[in-house]
């Protein structure tokens, strides 16, 4: 009689490599490494099932570093390999590693066709709103005013905001987490994991070469309880010290507003509750702005639908039931015509 044996638990060393890890000293790049590591022994990832793919720039490295199967692609197309990859073999697990230039200036059309498409897959933005590995130049997510080597006089332009555009760009599933908050990160990425289609998540990383301390405004220590709210479905939006502040509509409109439980006759039962269906709040929370406001952290939005894959598959199990896979059959299907050759 055969007898299954159950797979070894794996640790995070399994999923490290031999590899120097190449990184500036302090960059949030490592933290995100461990946290995705991590994620993979919580999820009981198989290395052999597991595939990371980068596109270039210092999260590029990330495949060197993952001791699973990995692609260091070309500028901007990590999306158009990843989706190949997981059309190729929809039995592995995908997981694409981007920056904020790679995957929002040169890439950004690659990146809109694969949240529209839904491919299974999980896609991280490493978002420090500068380009670290050409030497600090302004990338698509500055600010206006950065003054950089590229904007000396400071950037003249309006900074794109990722998770708004993965919204807009049919986005089932779309998620923040910050490099420091190595406890909530694994938690975001395994629900990532979770959802079939396409998974986003933004992860604010400090660059501490080039822009260091651009979060420092929602980050730091003594910011983050009044500047950061973290989400959580069916949950009221509460946030500030001793979770006092929250999140409400307006009356007669779709606008947010900061309140004040116990002032103005404010009670807990008029704060929003947090829907990670809601499109609309999704949007929203994904726009608000310090200081007034503060900045979003975990799953704004989860509402699953068919992934590419499946979707493709049922177009070829229709094409099949009709035509068979006799290849040879196949090209003779419809007008064809013989071509007789004269010695």
């Amino acid at each position: 009689m055969n007898v299954l044996t159950p797979p070894e638990k794996l640790t995070v060393k399994d999923f490290a490599t031999d590899q120097e890890v190449r990184w500036c000293p302090g960059c949030g790049d490592y933290a995100i490494l461990k946290a995705v590591q991590k994620t993979l022994v919580d999820i009981d990832a198989r290395p052999e099932s597991t595939v990371f793919i980068s596109g270039i720039g210092c999260a590029a490295r990330f495949p060197y570093y993952m001791e699973t199967y990995g692609f260091h692609t070309i500028h901007g197309r990590a999306p158009a390999f990843a989706t190949g990859v997981k059309l190729a073999n929809p039995e592995l697990d995908v997981w694409v590693v981007s920056g904020d230039g790679d995957a929002l200036s040169i890439g950004g059309n690659h990146l809109i066709h694969m949240l529209r498409r839904n491919v299974n897959l999980q896609f991280l933005l490493f978002n420090n709103e500068i380009y670290g590995l050409t030497k600090g130049q302004y990338s698509p997510t500055s600010r206006a005013g950065t003054r950089s080597p590229s904007t000396p006089l400071g950037s003249v332009d309006n900074p794109i905001s990722a998770t708004q555009l993965a919204l807009a760009s049919g986005g089932r599933f779309v998620a923040r987490s910050i490099d420091n908050q190595i406890k909530h990160m694994p938690v975001v990425l395994a629900r990532a994991h979770a959802h079939i289609g396409t998974s986003f998540v933004e992860i604010f990383q400090n660059c501490i070469v080039y822009n260091d301390g651009v979060f420092n405004e929602f980050t730091a220590k003594d910011k983050v309880a009044n500047q950061q709210i973290a989400v959580e479905h069916g949950q009221p939006l509460l946030f500030g010290a001793g979770k006092q502040k929250g999140l409400h509509i307006k009356p007669d409109s779709l606008e947010i507003e900061v309140v004040t439980i116990g002032e103005n006759g404010i009670v807990e039962d008029d704060i929003l509750l947090h829907d990670e269906k809601n499109k609309v709040l999704a949007t929203l929370l994904a726009g608000m702005q310090g200081p007034y406001f503060p900045v979003a952290i975990g799953v704004l939005y989860c509402d699953t639908a068919p992934s590419y894959e499946q979707e493709v598959q049922v177009v070829l199990d229709k094409s099949t039931s009709k035509t068979g896979s006799d290849l040879n059959a196949l090209l003779r299907i419809g007008h064809t015509w013989q071509v007789d050759v004269k010695s």
